[in-house]
């Protein structure tokens, strides 16, 4: 995402014992979520997950996302293949524990969802208590 300065390394992640996505350590890599559809598909939502700030403090890759609007254009390289382009079509903020099963899902429309930490922050109870979710329609040429 030029316009915002996104520009992160994206690595394949799965899942943690607990069942939840799993999230690279590395605040400056992204994940992209590989028991569904990879950017660019035909259908379903292709999901990437980064950090907002590391424990040193220091911002990831993701923390761009909240200055992304609807209308931005997002550009998803791929190795051995054309760039899939999105634009955002929405964002919202939810609670940690009501992150909607439809971000993953495998079928109906293509879109790009990408997810990242939202405050509060409070450190007692874990950390970041929500979750910014960005979602982008594919776009041609």
């Amino acid at each position: 995402m030029r316009s915002v300065g996104l520009d992160a390394r994206i690595r394949p992640v799965g899942v943690t014992e607990a069942g939840d996505m799993a999230i690279p350590s590395d605040p400056g890599v992204a994940g992209w979520y590989r028991f569904g559809p990879a950017p660019g598909s035909d259908r379903g939502s292709s999901v990437l997950v980064g950090h907002v700030d590391g424990d040193t403090g220091a911002l990831g890759e993701f923390a761009s996302l909240y200055d992304v609007r609807p209308g931005d254009r997002v550009e998803v390289r791929r190795a051995g293949a054309e760039p899939a382009g999105y634009r955002v079509t929405a964002r919202s903020t939810v609670a940690k524990d009501a992150l909607p099963s439809s971000a993953f899902r495998r079928s109906g429309p293509p879109v790009l969802t990408l997810i990242t930490c939202a405050p509060p922050f409070l450190p007692e109870e874990g950390g970041y208590q929500a979750n910014l979710i960005v979602t982008a329609e594919p776009v041609t040429g």
